[in-house]
């Protein structure tokens, strides 16, 4: 009996899991849903007072990732993903996570966007500094 019982948990929990899970579609038609006044951003992105590692990482960011992830790391429809979205927190995505993404790229598994390519020219401590830059518009947007 007991045994049963804990099979039909597992099964109503798994059951639930999947209910719940969202697709890479369900997740783009929530950013959409929050769609901004920018043309083309996912998202309106709030920038806050920035520290100085921030600051030098948002003009490494706005030389190297902004064409494709738009200003402020908002994303850009049809293009790139928002970095400034809950997928990226640091407990999802943490900072070695980009830091290989600008290396040698990324298979795409969030996002419809296709795979993103390598970033020519950025070192590991560029990576680090528009780390920082994003960290802290996440934070300021309520991801931590």
């Amino acid at each position: 009996m007991k045994s049963t019982i804990a099979i039909a948990a597992v099964l109503a929990t798994g059951l639930l899991g999947i209910m719940i899970w969202k697709t890479p579609e369900t997740i783009i038609e929530d950013v959409q849903s929050q769609d901004s006044n920018s043309a083309g951003a996912f998202l309106d992105v709030f920038e806050p007072e920035l520290s100085s590692n921030a600051q030098i990482g948002k003009q490494g960011y706005e030389i190297k990732c902004a064409a494709c992830h738009g200003a402020n790391a908002a994303g850009q429809d049809g293009l790139a993903p928002p970095l400034v979205h809950i997928i990226y927190e640091p407990n999802h995505h943490g900072d070695e996570a980009f830091q290989r993404a600008a290396a040698i790229g990324v298979r795409a598994h969030h996002w419809p966007f296709g795979d993103m390519p390598p970033v020519e020219g950025v070192t590991r401590g560029d990576v680090t500094m528009i780390i920082a830059y994003i960290r802290e518009l996440q934070r300021a947007n309520g991801i931590n």
